[in-house]
């Protein structure tokens, strides 16, 4: 399969062999494309080399071989945010989360659209706890996983007062406020309409989404962590930002 001016997002990119990148994409028609880019790290080399480093647009030329795609030209279509502090480390997150789940060779427009919505949300300095919840949020659906955060599992509409964990399967349940370990880590109901209506709720309400949508995703992850989860801290310093 020959991809031509391929719409794409970097990921990830690491040196193979001596002159080579091993870089991971995501692009709409086609989700997580593996890329190998042969000959990038001599003098000569150097606006295909900033073209390839993570956050970056570009639109590029390859032909698939197997898993890896062949990479024969890229360009950037932009500047990639210029990110520091907490905002990197998002950034880091975000694009780690699209490497553990989204499929390789499948196509992905939702899933490119809800990144390039939180690359210009890193870009403009947007709160970051309001953002990660989003584009978690907007991952899950375009996965066609994400559940309805409006009804509880038993469909009954969600109580604003109540507190809930998030079933991966079914959505919303309820929790029993007598066991007050698990309603203490539970989603408010007004996070989860809020969430459900895409309007910021207030801080608290949004610091308890983060871990019921941690447990959501890790389910899809398989059980198996990320790397950025350590390194943000548990995500807990973004929780009020």
């Amino acid at each position: 399969m020959r991809l031509v001016d391929e719409p794409a997002f970097v990921l990830h990119a690491r040196r193979w062999r001596e002159t080579s990148l091993l870089v991971e994409v995501l692009s709409a028609e086609h989700g997580r494309i593996g890329l190998v880019a042969r000959g990038v790290q001599g003098p000569k080399k150097h606006a295909l080399r900033a073209a390839l480093q993570p956050l970056q647009s570009i639109r590029f030329d390859a032909v698939q071989k197997g898993e890896l795609a062949q990479l024969t030209a890229a360009e950037a279509v932009d500047a990639a945010p210029l990110l520091t502090g907490e905002a990197a480390l998002a950034g880091f997150y975000v694009n780690e989360l699209c490497l553990r789940l989204a499929p390789r060779l499948a196509a992905q427009p939702e899933l490119h659209a809800a990144y390039a919505d939180m690359r210009e949300r890193l870009r403009s300095g947007e709160a970051l706890a309001w953002s990660l919840r989003c584009f978690e949020r907007d991952l899950l659906e375009a996965l066609g996983v994400g559940p309805d955060y409006s009804v509880e599992a038993s469909g009954d509409a969600i109580d604003p007062a109540a507190r809930y964990r998030i079933d991966p399967e079914h959505g919303p349940r309820r929790l029993d406020g007598a066991n007050s370990g698990d309603w203490r880590s539970g989603a408010t109901g007004l996070a989860l309409l809020a969430l459900a209506a895409d309007t910021p709720p207030p801080a608290g309400d949004l610091a308890s989404l983060r871990l019921p949508l941690r447990a959501v995703l890790l389910h899809h992850l398989g059980g198996r962590g990320l790397k950025s989860w350590d390194m943000l801290g548990d995500l807990g310093r973004l929780e009020a930002r």
